[in-house]
């Protein structure tokens, strides 16, 4: 029973992570047509951001929490305002290429000034330590990711659900070409939208700096996993994607854990998810048929 509820807690954690950028994700996908290959990049500029503004400004933790999701969201407004914005009436593959050669230029940029070699990142000290739940003992600071993924998704969802701008931006997000139809402007929606997506990337990327080695490839070691996320989840939809970003967290650690005497089946468990899924509901789990040509 004890080692049940520690799976479960580390899946939840690492769900935490496929969350917040499954979500990023899905509101790029649903309002631009997007696949955004460079995401798993702005996570990596995340955690290392905060590298070193620790290391060479002295800039703590929490104020990295809220400098590098800022800045890297004005980076990705500015991103799309003068690239991907001139890319969109094309073929979405243009974009995808284009967003692939951005991820391998950043990785290459950081790998030419901080080697390829892991760096440490010291846990803040008021998370230090660990937390009883009776049955077992947890890392603080892993019971903080997990509740601030928590508190963040749910507070994206009341603004999404529950303000007028909200309302908006999911109609545009997920139903676009109808939300035109009622005569909003979606495309002045389009750039903050972006630097929103790419902001909660960012953010990702500090929460696993001190829990995960910072390194140039950390992204391109995650992204592919939060594809899947989203393909499951159904692309375009924000429920969809953090609900399947916890769900697969939890089906890789009880893959992990109960089915490590089949490495192969424990390492592609999520690509079996996302056949099983795609072949029952080819628009993914809380997505939309899209209406035949």
């Amino acid at each position: 029973m004890t080692g049940f509820a520690q799976n479960t807690f580390n899946g939840l954690v690492s769900g935490a992570f496929y969350a917040l950028l499954a979500l990023g994700l899905a509101v790029i996908f649903g309002m631009l047509r997007v696949v955004n290959f460079a995401h798993g990049a702005f996570y990596m500029l995340g955690a290392f951001g905060a590298y070193v503004l620790l290391t060479e400004a002295g800039v703590p933790f929490w104020a990295a929490l809220v400098i590098m999701p800022v800045g890297l969201g004005l980076l990705g407004m500015a991103l799309e305002r003068a690239v991907i914005q001139r890319l969109t009436r094309l073929d979405p593959l243009y974009n995808f290429l284009l967003t692939f050669g951005l991820t391998l230029i950043l990785q290459d940029l950081v790998k030419l000034r901080y080697g390829v070699q892991s760096s440490p990142y010291e846990t803040p000290s008021l998370l230090s330590g660990s937390v009883n739940f009776g049955l077992f003992d947890f890392p603080t600071y892993r019971v903080f990711i997990l509740g601030f993924a928590v508190l963040l998704c749910v507070a994206v969802w009341w603004v999404l659900t529950r303000t007028r701008i909200g309302m908006v931006v999911r109609a545009a997000t997920e139903r676009p070409d109808l939300t035109r139809a009622f005569g909003i402007d979606v495309g002045r929606w389009v750039t903050p939208v972006f630097g929103f997506g790419i902001g909660l990337a960012g953010l990702a990327g500090v929460l696993a700096a001190p829990m995960r080695a910072v390194n140039p490839l950390m992204g391109a070691d995650l992204i592919i996993v939060v594809f899947a996320v989203v393909v499951i989840g159904g692309l375009g939809s924000i429920f969809g994607s953090v609900a399947a970003g916890f769900g697969i967290g939890l089906v890789q650690a009880w893959g992990e854990a109960y089915l490590s005497a089949f490495p192969i089946v424990s390492q592609t468990i999520v690509f079996v998810v996302m056949a099983g899924v795609l072949l029952w509901r080819p628009a993914g789990l809380f997505g939309r048929e899209e209406a035949p040509a």
